[in-house]
């Protein structure tokens, strides 16, 4: 049972760094997919 206070099960500094990477990568992604939303080909409606 000594070897279970030797290592440590959950390490929170790499835990809080892979949260804060994932979090990065979400807000990119949404950044990118509302960019493409809003700067496509604006098309004249006013010929409908």
């Amino acid at each position: 049972m000594k070897i279970l206070h030797v290592i440590p099960l959950v390490s929170w500094e790499n835990g809080i760094w892979m949260i804060g990477v994932f979090a990065a990568v979400v807000i990119v992604l949404i950044g990118a997919v509302l960019a493409l939303m809003s700067g496509g080909k604006k098309e004249d409606t006013k010929k409908l």
